[in-house]
């Protein structure tokens, strides 16, 4: 919404944030639905040229549902009205461009056809995938210092559930730690997690009342 209100001076940064934080997953669902790379690239930029210009952003809203659905929705109508063009695009085309890593998201993706996943199988899995990935990175952000850096990535394993093949026994010889002090760091990890895991997802859906609906819609996109 604050992307959307163009007078807002944090509409800028707003807009940056969700096209740096969500363009793979779209991307993820071209790259599906088309049959070359090169493409699934033009398709996607030329996407968030026309989603910038044409502020798609004012469009969203609560009232609307969640915003995953939201992007994927005008995703799609930009598809149709490109592919009912009936022309090659050019990259870029002298518009506003983005700076999208295809070469890194290219590396990181694996399109199978032989998987039988559809598309919006695919979005819904990277889509997860990006948030619990935003999830973890301001995980880490609360723990900066070399120190705590290190007991992070130690201790990151067991944020899900126990670790197979590493005990809490183990690791508190590691980090020098008793091992109830380290059961409880473990309890604290988890706690921030479900927090932090709860306020991305409250950014993209219509109110609180959708968040437990949309973590466990997110998490059953690894059963596929």
């Amino acid at each position: 919404m604050t992307a959307g209100r163009t007078s807002s001076p944090d509409s800028q940064n707003a807009l940056a944030k969700l096209c740096e934080t969500y363009w793979f997953p779209l991307y993820a669902y071209v790259r599906r639905r088309v049959d070359t790379v090169s493409e699934a690239q033009d398709l996607t930029q030329s996407f968030f040229v026309a989603f910038l210009e044409k502020n798609y952003a004012e469009e969203a809203s609560p009232e609307r549902g969640r915003f995953r659905a939201f992007l994927l929705t005008a995703l799609q109508h930009f598809l149709s009205k490109e592919w009912d063009k009936a022309r090659a695009l050019k990259r870029g085309g002298g518009q506003r461009i983005l700076s999208l890593n295809f070469d890194s998201a290219d590396s990181n993706l694996n399109i199978d056809p032989a998987s039988g996943l559809t598309a919006e199988q695919i979005y819904d899995q990277q889509w997860a995938i990006t948030l619990l990935d935003r999830v973890l990175r301001r995980l880490a952000d609360d723990y900066l210092d070399v120190e705590q850096a290190e007991r992070f990535e130690t201790l990151k394993p067991f944020i899900i559930g126990d670790s197979p093949g590493v005990s809490y026994a183990d690791t508190a010889v590691r980090l020098q730690m008793k091992e109830p002090a380290v059961r409880q760091a473990v309890s604290r990890l988890r706690q921030r997690y479900r927090e932090l895991l709860r306020t991305e997802i409250a950014d993209t859906v219509a109110g609180p009342h959708e968040i437990e609906g949309e973590i466990r819609n997110l998490f059953a996109t690894f059963q596929l």
